[in-house]
Formats: C-alpha cells, structure tokens, sequence
C-alpha cells in the first residue's frame, strides 16, 4: 500500500498531525465524563420516608419514632410504621395508637442533603418501588451508545468522517444543555439517550479520523494518547462534581464545552483514505496538498497530481469503487470471522467495565475518592499496555488484558462482603486492566476493519507494523499472506546459504 509512503513524504508526524489529532482527541477528556455522569447526578442520597402532615415533629424523637429499624438497627428507607408505636401526641392533641404495622412512604421522602444537595433522584424521587427507574436513565444512555455506533458508525463510512464529527459534537452539545433543563424525568431519559448516540459518534469517529491519517508506526502511540485523555477525564469528573453538587448545572457544565467542539470541527481535514477508497481522487488531492502546506513541505506537495494519485492507490482505487456496506460483515467470510470475534470482545469489556464504573456507591467509600482512584489506576495500567503493544503486539496486550482482568472480578465474587478494601483494591486492579483493553480494542478495530467499514483475542490477526486495509480485498490477501510471508522468510533465509555454495564451488 502506498498511502504510508505518502503521509511520510508529506512530513509523517508533521505541524498538521500534531494539531488535528490534539483537537480530535480533545473532546474525549468530557467523554468519560457524560458516560459515568449519573454516578454523581443520579446518587442516592440517605433518605426515609416523611411522616404523615398530622404529625407533630416539634417533639425530640418523634421523627425516628415513625420509621422502622431493619436487622443492623439503621432506620428503614422505604417504610414507616402507621403510627408511632412510642404513643406520641399528634397535632390534634390525642394519643397515636401505639402499633408497629408499617406502610410505603406515601407522603414522599426526606432526604438527606448534606453530600449531595439535588441530584435525578431526590428531584423525582427515583428511590424504593421507583428506584428501577434510575438504572432505567442509565440504560437508555448505554441504548443511545449502541444505535449510535451503528448509525453513526456507518454514515462515517458513507458520508465522511469530519461530517459525523461536526454533526456528534452539536447534537452531545443540544442533548446535553437540553436534559438539564429537562422539566420530567421522560425528557430526561430522551435527552439522554440521544447524548449516547452522540457519545458513540464522536468516539468513533475521532479514531478512525486520528488513524487515517497517522503512519503506521504512530498509531500505538495516538491510541495511547487518547486512552489517557479519556483517563484524564476521569480525574476532572470528580473534580468537576465535587465542587458543583447540583445536578443540573453539572449537566450543563459538561456540555457546553462541546459547542467550542462543534464550531472547531468544521477546520478539520477530512481523511484523504477516505477519499480515495470511496472513488473522490480529486477531493483526496486537494486534502494531501493542504496537509503538505501545514507541514511546510511545499515541494513535495506540488509533486502531487492525479497523475501520481493514480499511479501510488492504483489498488485502492481499483478495489474500492464498489460502496461497501454493513452486510459485508456477515457476507464476508473474512470479516465475518473478525466481526464474531470482535463483537465478542466489546460486549465482554463493556459488560465488564460499565458494570464496576457505574455504580461508585456501592463500594461504600466516599464516591469522589473512589472516582480519583479509578482513574488514578488507569495510568500505570495504560501503560504498561501500551508497551506490550507496541513490543509484542495487539494480540497479546489484548489477551493478558481481558484474562487479569476476569480473574480479578471472578476472585472478587469469592470475597465475603465485610472485606471491603480486599474486594475494593481487586476492583480496582480489574478497572485497570478493563481499561487497557479498552484502549487495545479501539486501536485493534480500527486496524482490522477496512476502510470503508470501520465501525476473541486468540483467533484474531496480528496487526503489529501492517499498514491499514482500504478495501476487503485487502482483508483476504492478509489472512492469505500468512503463509505466504512464511515461505518468503523462508526464502529469503536460503539465499545466504545459496551464495555461500556458489562461491566455495567458485574457490
């Protein structure tokens, strides 16, 4: 493939890469933030039930002489006794009749508001027999992810990168200022839900954006970068949540950013790969030449023309006329065997990690302490994948990733409840680890899909050092290649040996 060797002559790892791929991955930092938003704006705060309005409160202990204990003597949540059974007067004077039957908190909640001043669930009392209702917010969010990825995903092939991008940023910036002004828990739920969508675009998009334009032997390093801008962000959530407790104007300060985003995409450079795989040569030209003036490298854009387009992506532009489409992913053999696997890969790491990250207060630390540390324990973790990656390969980083991690959270289901900071510090090390494979997974989609569809470790391909597929044509000659590059090494290793008899025949 020649489009490496092109990126190289027009400044490799130029003035232009350094700045689009920085405002590319930029708006990953808020990323992480609207993903694990909810653990802040959909806490729950303690709370019990309020007293029926006849109650008499100016009493000392009348309050707690409504609400039932459960077995480790902590008032109930969700239940109060019907009267008090300790007899006190009520505001009409007369004695209460002193029974310990109890009832749902039909007059709402009292909450406590010290930690967390307002947040989904004291706003419309998401807790008890509503209490569904707060993981409901959470799914639709998750839900909007999956259809954006395949909507977006696809009209990123069909359409360009840099217009997915443009068009993610404005609707994760309207979504997002929207559900803070949300007046009901249902325009909540909508808002959000298209915020996930938005989510699944802008990340997906801005990798295949970032690689399409890397050399091959920078992507490790892009990959990396944007792994722990997105950890980065953690570290500004608690941050960010710590010192704005309200939820709404968290909601709100979370995304406006993205307007700045949204008006900054427009300057981007679409992929010239992408231009060339779908057949716009002239559109791919002006974009490399461009690349070319930013890079200070004039002359060599100016040796650019259709002519020598022609001839370097002869192959591309040969076997990329046909529009690819999603269906290729189970008509393919070839894809379809990468499909399986990589579908397999995402599910386990997101099932995994959305599983520990989205519920921060049930690790019974403080919420802001933990949100640190979980980000805190990416940064070693990214790491070390990103030097196994980069030495070893793909495949094992990906392998040991997922394997450390299931053996974490499987060892964590064995430890008794009451040892809270052995079962904390292995969920902990398994977030690291998920982490890892998150980041090995992005890079690994982007490397094994081709061009124009770009959406279990052991059976996939390494991509180590291989320049990335255009066409599905390019998929098939590299699972052919295998043996073929062995029979070349193998050749190549004999003609030493061949020399050296030629030339004792010729002493």
């Amino acid at each position: 493939m020649a489009f490496n060797d092109l990126l190289k002559q027009l400044g490799d790892i130029g003035r232009f890469q350094q700045i689009q791929v920085t405002l590319v991955i930029l708006p990953l930092l808020l990323m992480s933030s609207h993903n694990t938003l909810q653990n802040f704006t959909a806490a729950i705060p303690t709370h019990h039930c309020r007293p029926p309005a006849h109650a008499n409160l100016s009493e000392d202990g009348e309050l707690e002489a409504w609400l039932p204990r459960d077995r480790q003597g902590r008032p109930e949540s969700c239940l109060r006794f019907t009267s008090p059974p300790w007899g006190f007067p009520v505001a009409n004077g007369t004695e209460a009749n002193s029974t310990e039957a109890t009832e749902p908190c039909t007059d709402g909640w009292i909450y406590d508001n010290s930690t967390f001043p307002s947040t989904i669930v004291t706003e419309w009392d998401l807790v008890c027999s509503h209490r569904a209702l707060r993981q409901l917010a959470q799914s639709l969010y998750m839900v909007g992810v999956l259809l954006g990825g395949t909507i977006f995903g696809c009209l990123g092939d069909r359409l360009g990168r840099q217009k997915m991008l443009i068009l993610s940023h404005l609707q994760m910036a309207v979504s997002g200022v929207c559900a803070a002004f949300a007046p009901s828990f249902p325009i909540y739920c909508t808002f959000r839900l298209l915020s996930g969508m938005a989510a699944s675009g802008i990340v997906l998009n801005s990798v295949t954006l970032n690689l399409e334009w890397m050399p091959i032997h920078t992507r490790a390093h892009v990959g990396a970068l944007a792994g722990y801008v997105f950890s980065l962000g953690q570290f500004v959530l608690a941050g960010v949540a710590y010192a704005v407790p309200q939820w709404r104007h968290l909601q709100l300060l979370v995304s406006v950013p993205f307007f700045a985003f949204f008006i900054y995409s427009w300057f981007f450079i679409e992929s010239a790969r992408w231009y060339a795989s779908s057949g716009r040569l002239d559109l791919a030209l002006k974009a490399l030449k461009r690349v070319a003036q930013i890079n200070g490298k004039q002359d060599e854009g100016a040796k650019l023309s259709m002519e020598v387009l022609q001839s370097s992506l002869q192959k591309e532009l040969t076997l990329g006329k046909g529009q690819a489409s999603a269906i290729e992913l189970l008509r393919c053999p070839t894809l379809r065997h990468l499909f399986l696997c990589l579908s397999m890969l995402w599910f386990a790491t997101s099932f995994a990690y959305y599983g520990l990250v989205m519920d921060l207060q049930g690790f019974g630390v403080s919420i802001y302490l933990i949100q640190v540390i979980f980000g805190a324990v990416d940064l070693p973790a990214k790491l070390v994948c990103f030097l196994v990656i980069n030495h070893l390969g793909r495949r094992p980083a990906q392998l040991a990733s997922l394997l450390l991690a299931g053996i974490c959270l499987l060892v964590n289901g064995l430890i008794p409840q009451d040892q809270s900071i052995v079962r904390t510090s292995l969920a902990v090390l398994g977030k690291g680890c998920l982490a890892s494979s998150f980041n090995c997974i992005f890079l690994y989609t982007g490397e094994l899909y081709p061009t124009m569809i770009r959406i279990v470790t052991a059976f996939l391909p390494e991509t180590l050092g291989y320049p990335l597929p255009d066409t599905m044509q390019d998929m098939k000659n590299r699972r052919r290649g295998r043996p073929q590059r062995r029979q070349q090494e193998q050749q190549k290793q004999m003609v030493p040996l061949q020399a050296s008899a030629r030339e004792r025949n010729g002493l």
